[in-house]
């Protein structure tokens, strides 16, 4: 059976793992990339976030079991899906389900959902393919979906063939998404949602228009379940990049700020959804901004 990854006062949190593998070149994903600034930091990402001139990432989920509910954040790219626009993602056929099943659980066991925000790589294990239909994963779960990215994402409400994310996430909202809206299993959420006991989402918008961040507290601890306002350590470091997938990058690195300036102040564990080992970070402030922490670098 799989150990928990850590803990969050009570609740223990799992994390199943999708896919790992060389995603990009960093001058391919960051915005506001300068090479020499990257170059200074690159040996320190070695091996788990950088090998062979690309970034190293992981698609992850992270299942947050309270002990009267098991809550799912983000759902990863899910199997035998038509990708055009990210090819790397496309028809997959992994064992994402198995990975959940050495955890303990079965999909039946999944009694909330909660997407980050609705690009391919966290919605995908929103559903999958049943006799040519496109049926929920987690049948007895609430899904807890962005409102704004709803209707950001939802081509019957908006043209978004403009959006930074467009070819991507071409086919997303199709197969992973109205579905569920479809079954009347999801629910739209607003800023200070409560998603279950202890778990809150926050607006936090700019990596898309609706993104949020799920913050869990218990026994006096906190984790940030953070999507994609950080792919990447270098972005601690310098909170100004943003990913070219960044609908609004001035918001993006607004947004990354006070997610830093917060997880510095308070001690709390941000848990973005691609880093590599160890798979989540805290953040110190120092003179010049802020550094990641490690956990073997930090008396928890």
């Amino acid at each position: 059976m799989t150990k928990e990854a850590f803990r969050i006062g009570s609740f223990n949190v799992y994390r199943i793992e999708e896919w790992q593998g060389g995603f990009s070149p960093p001058e391919d994903l960051f915005a506001e990339f300068e090479p020499d600034a990257f170059s200074q930091r690159a040996s320190g990402f070695v091996p788990d976030f950088m090998r062979d001139g690309m970034l190293y990432a992981y698609l992850q989920s992270w299942l947050i079991d309270t002990g009267q509910e098991r809550i799912l954040v983000d759902t990863g790219a899910g199997n035998a899906k038509e990708r055009p626009g990210i090819p790397v993602f496309g028809n997959l056929d992994g064992d994402f389900l198995e990975k959940l099943g050495e955890a303990g659980f079965a999909p039946d066991d999944i009694d909330k959902v909660f997407c980050t925000h609705l690009h391919i790589d966290h919605v995908g294990w929103n559903t999958r393919l049943v006799r040519d239909r496109w049926e929920a994963t987690f049948p007895n779960a609430t899904y807890f979906l962005p409102r704004l990215d709803e209707e950001a994402w939802n081509p019957q409400k908006h043209q978004f063939s403009s959006m930074n994310g467009a070819v991507v996430n071409s086919n997303v909202f199709e197969d992973s998404v109205a579905p569920i809206i479809e079954a009347g299993l999801a629910e739209l959420v607003n800023d200070g949602a409560s998603i279950a006991e202890g778990m809150t989402a926050h607006y936090s918008p700019g990596h898309t228009p609706g993104h949020m961040v799920l913050e869990v507290t218990d026994g006096g601890q906190t984790a940030l379940f953070t999507g994609d306002i950080l792919h990447h350590p270098i972005q601690v470091y310098r909170p100004d990049w943003n990913s070219v997938y960044c609908e609004s990058r001035p918001q993006a690195a607004s947004t990354r700020r006070r997610i830093l300036e917060q997880a510095a102040s308070t001690g709390a564990r941000i848990v973005p959804a691609h880093f590599g080992a160890p798979h989540y970070v805290f953040v110190e402030r120092t003179s010049e901004g802020f550094r990641p922490v490690f956990p073997d670098q930090v008396s928890e």
